[in-house]
């Protein structure tokens, strides 16, 4: 008795299909295609959630310590510029690109969940209403002004480090975490305190101005403290990926996912 062929268990009959057609032409790939980050994704999720909390949960509050007063989320907003950093420095800025619109995403979602609990009737033996309202009321602006300041700061601030990268080759890394902190967080703060809080109430051009340069001069001071750290954070990153982004021909569009 011969032995049988079974093209399930033991492949396609050679015999039946021709040579050429085992053979499947290489397609070129896009530089990086299929490349897998240990770390990436983990990083965009922290970016996401430093995103959500600090300006639903802290940017509405000023507080004062000390005879200084400034918003809240000053104390924690920063971390997602030094995720940026990391992110443009080590992965390049169209990775970084694509978690800032995440980022988007899950604040535009946030802000559509935050309108329609507030419209809901609330339970009679609920009596929470006006609480509700008076932290959550003024969302619409804060997202909006999120929306805005994040598209100008995030991207310029990506730009800026992606630039300086290739200017210094890739030297000096503390003058670009500085440098586009500096030109990203004053994008940012021009466009977030006005839209977010002048006109409402407690809120006189006055008090928008001194919170905006306050909070602008303590942003860039947690920048320069968060150096040392920054330098801890690519460097092992760089060596765990195995990866040293230059942004040599990138198109620095930000109305773009491709990575």
């Amino acid at each position: 008795m011969e032995p049988t062929h079974d093209p399930v268990l033991d492949g396609p009959d050679s015999e039946a299909i021709p040579e050429a057609e085992h053979r499947r032409p290489r397609i070129p790939m896009p530089r990086g295609y299929g490349r897998v980050y240990r770390y990436y994704d983990l990083i965009m999720a922290g970016f996401v959630t430093v995103l959500l909390c600090t300006n639903l949960i802290s940017a509405p509050k000023r507080v004062e310590l000390f005879g200084f007063v400034f918003g809240a989320g000053v104390l924690f907003f920063p971390i997602s510029y030094l995720f940026n950093d990391i992110l443009t420095e080590v992965y390049g800025y169209k990775r970084s690109r694509k978690v800032v619109w995440a980022g988007f995403g899950a604040i535009g979602f946030a802000a559509v969940v935050s309108q329609v609990v507030l419209a809901l009737p609330a339970a009679s033996s609920w009596p929470n209403q006006e609480i509700w309202e008076t932290v959550f009321g003024g969302t619409w602006r804060i997202i909006l002004a999120s929306m805005a300041g994040f598209f100008g700061g995030e991207f310029v601030n990506s730009y800026t480090l992606a630039k300086m990268k290739l200017w210094t080759d890739g030297r000096f890394l503390w003058t670009r975490t500085i440098g586009s902190t500096l030109t990203g967080e004053a994008v940012d703060s021009i466009l977030f305190y006005p839209i977010a809080f002048l006109g409402r109430p407690g809120w006189a051009l006055e008090d928008v101005l001194g919170v905006m340069v306050a909070n602008y001069c303590l942003k860039v001071g947690w920048e320069v403290i968060a150096t040392p750290m920054t330098y801890r954070i690519v460097g092992f990153l760089k060596r765990a990926e195995h990866e040293d982004y230059f942004d040599y021909d990138t198109d620095f569009t930000p109305f773009s996912l491709e990575t």
